[in-house]
């Protein structure tokens, strides 16, 4: 199909649907992004070509997409929690352990396919993604101070990613990418002083009282016009937009996102934009070469596996089994790292393909060692899911964001 105009998009919102349909069964726990970009697979480049990936109009939504699922993703990192403060210490060693494991594991996979990504493949296999693994939590009534430790684990583990990302997928690039980081941050720390200046004074309660009154959305036009400055400036500063998202959700985070702009935002992405940027991914992915080369299935079953094994390992510092494969879960990561290759060109064909392989490896690893962890739970607790005996210490149950049904905003993410 010729140009980017409505028939595409009429096609990219009823094609779109497929994600939340395949979400409905609530045994298999399919994250929406799944079906979206399954949905892209299948009327992109690899499939039927009814949509060109390639089409500038479409990767600028494609690109407003990117950076709104990245706000949300941010808005819904529990940084306000106080038990998931003090988790914090034990959680950051965890994540260190995992992040050497995953940098000896990305070494040998990158030696062993010839890449030149290693320090790509260890950002992809430390990472998690809070966006799957909290709804998990949420729907299997997951408590106790484990999991609680855990999600503080997979927080940090998915910040960390995200920050790290745009440094490592083109290393050509790196300080001025490092620049460009910096920069963001920079704003984005201003952007958090002036609000919580204005929070403390009282000034965000009127303003909010006043948006509501109105019915003007005002908070959600300037959280858009922020995070559309940021991006601009991310883009200027050679650096992904995924940052500048990300930065700004964890200053909302950090203020305390109101509920009626956190109804907005998902309305306005989850409605048209995230759908949309997945299924872009999809369409521009090389799916047909992991095929054609099985090289490239192998890697991205070998960072799969490499993720879960890594995320095994911190055993050895206590937890269970089944809440490290729990926490292995990524997806947003991943996605980005994928999307980022293909606008930089800094992966080689169907490598983007390979790291959505590898992250699908890790999803269905988390869904065993979460449903795994439930039952073990209940056995020792019957009819209550905990992962200790000791009923006094705080749960984590409904920890989860308010999209949490759909698990595709990733962290990261």
């Amino acid at each position: 199909m010729s140009g980017f105009g409505f028939p595409t998009l009429a096609i990219i919102v009823v094609v779109g649907l497929i994600g939340p349909l395949l979400a409905l069964n609530t045994r298999l726990r399919i994250p929406v992004v799944i079906g979206e970009l399954i949905a892209g697979i299948v009327i992109g480049r690899t499939g039927f070509g009814w949509i060109d990936a390639f089409d500038p109009t479409f990767k600028m939504f494609a690109d407003v997409g990117f950076a709104l699922v990245m706000f949300v993703a941010g808005t819904h990192v529990p940084i306000r929690d106080k038990a998931m403060v003090a988790a914090l210490p034990r959680a950051a060693l965890r994540a260190i352990v995992v992040g050497a494991v995953g940098a000896v594991l990305g070494l040998l996979l990158a030696n062993a396919f010839n890449t030149g990504h290693a320090p790509l493949y260890a950002v992809l296999i430390a990472s998690s993604s809070a966006a799957l693994v909290l709804p998990i939590i949420d729907s299997l009534s997951l408590q106790g101070p484990k999991v609680l430790s855990m999600t503080a684990q997979v927080a940090i583990a998915d910040t960390a990613s995200i920050v790290l990302l745009p440094l490592v997928i083109d290393l050509k690039h790196a300080p001025r990418a490092a620049v460009g980081a910096v920069a963001v941050a920079a704003c984005a720390g201003i952007v958090f002083v002036i609000l919580r200046a204005l929070d403390q004074a009282g000034l965000l309660d009127r303003f909010h009282d006043y948006s509501k009154q109105r019915r003007v959305a005002m908070e959600l036009r300037i959280s858009l016009a922020i995070v559309f400055g940021l991006a601009a400036l991310a883009v200027e500063t050679h650096v992904s937009i995924m940052l500048a998202g990300f930065a700004l959700g964890l200053v909302v985070a950090g203020i305390g996102e109101p509920r009626r702009l956190a109804k907005q935002l998902f309305g306005f992405t989850e409605g048209f934009f995230s759908p949309l940027f997945f299924l872009w991914l999809g369409a521009s992915l090389h799916v047909r070469e992991l095929g054609e080369n099985p090289r490239l299935m192998l890697l991205g079953l070998g960072l799969g596996a490499a993720a879960v094994l890594a995320h095994l390992v911190i055993r050895l510092l206590g937890q269970p089994i089944s809440l490290g494969a729990l926490a292995s879960a990524q997806l947003g990561v991943p996605i980005a790292a994928a999307a980022i290759g293909e606008q930089q060109q800094s992966l080689m064909h169907g490598e983007a393909a390979a790291l959505i392989l590898g992250a699908l490896v890790t999803i269905v690893a988390a869904t065993l060692g979460g449903s795994i962890y439930a039952k073990t739970a209940a056995d020792a607790q019957p009819g209550v899911a905990k992962p200790e005996g000791d009923s006094d210490d705080p749960g984590v149950a409904g920890v989860a964001e308010s999209n949490g049904g759909n698990g595709g905003n990733g962290a990261e993410g």
